[in-house]
């Protein structure tokens, strides 16, 4: 049994009068982000690639483009606040990736970066995205990099956010070993105190008010992790994006770190954002890796002016 809602056929469906936006709204007030009123906000699927996928669009279409993908083990939900600051002034779309959120699981349990870069190419095109700002996560920003690659002209600017051709192994073992652990609970709070000790940087009020993207009730009453286990015996497969690589990339590039990240490497990121012939770095202070949902304020004040520049 899904928590939240979304559209449940193949016509968009408005969320803007749901009680999740009005929790949504709530946690913008808390963190004094500040948004226009009256915001375009839909859940809809579309089917590229022989697969359906979910997404969240935001805005008026004819605003510039921003795609938005999320990291591993998350949604397209993790994005709601940055989405909602920037929807006045872009057309934001952000996918639940395969196996991920509300969209299918593969049936050839293909989860190589490959794959997702491949989606997020047919999406980009499905959508009529022309040449859109990417802003990828951990995962998302590994498929935003081979985006880049395989399809440079598709995008017009990047944004990687705590995530680079050189990561911490210690930093990313710690999440490999919270996913890990954590697969299945007689009750949701069980899983929100784990997550309240695992990231220190969030209020447990904001936690618990996206606890439902996160989250199925399987038939047997257990409520389990809302994303496809199987991406884990084969995680990203070999075409990952080197420094070298991204030496070629011609567009503008931000390189996002959280200040207190055990992912992201100050020193690693500092060799990415060299790397990039048309890149700069910025930390962001009091979060660690997930950058966006930890210190959404100070995530929005250094990507903001990127956006505006990249888009104008």
């Amino acid at each position: 049994m899904y928590l939240n809602e979304f559209a449940d056929g193949l016509d968009p469906r408005d969320l803007s009068a749901s009680e999740e936006f009005a929790s949504l709204l709530a946690s913008a007030r808390d963190l004094g982000i500040p948004h226009e009123p009256g915001v375009r906000y839909a859940s809809a699927h579309t089917i590229v690639r022989h697969q359906r996928f979910h997404y969240l669009e935001w805005g008026a279409r004819e605003n510039p483009p921003v795609l938005l993908l999320h990291g591993g083990n998350q949604s397209a939900h993790s994005w709601d606040l940055v989405s909602l600051h920037l929807a006045d002034r872009y057309r934001v779309v952000a996918p639940d990736q395969r196996g991920h959120g509300d969209s299918e699981w593969s049936r050839e349990s293909d989860y190589t970066l490959g794959a997702l870069a491949r989606d997020a190419a047919a999406l980009i095109r499905d959508r009529g995205l022309e040449r859109p700002i990417v802003v990828g996560h951990s995962m998302g920003g590994m498929v935003a990099l081979l985006l880049a690659k395989l399809h440079p002209e598709l995008l017009r600017a990047l944004v990687i956010v705590d995530v680079a051709p050189e990561l911490s192994e210690r930093g990313t073992a710690v999440i490999r070993d919270f996913v890990a652990r954590n697969v299945e609970f007689d009750d949701p709070e069980e899983f929100l105190d784990r997550v309240a000790r695992y990231d220190p940087f969030r209020k447990r009020e904001h936690m618990a008010r996206t606890l439902k993207y996160n989250l199925l009730r399987r038939a047997d009453g257990k409520y389990v992790s809302k994303h496809d286990r199987r991406r884990l015996e084969n995680a990203f497969g070999d075409e990952r994006v080197g420094l070298d690589c991204v030496r070629a990339f011609d567009f503008p590039a931000l390189v996002v770190r959280g200040g207190e990240s055990a992912v992201l490497d100050a020193d690693a990121a500092e060799r990415f954002a060299a790397a990039l012939p048309r890149g700069r770095l910025v930390t962001i202070p009091a979060c660690g890796h997930n950058v966006h949902s930890q210190n959404t304020p100070g995530f929005l004040a250094a990507v903001g002016p990127f956006l505006e520049a990249a888009s104008a």
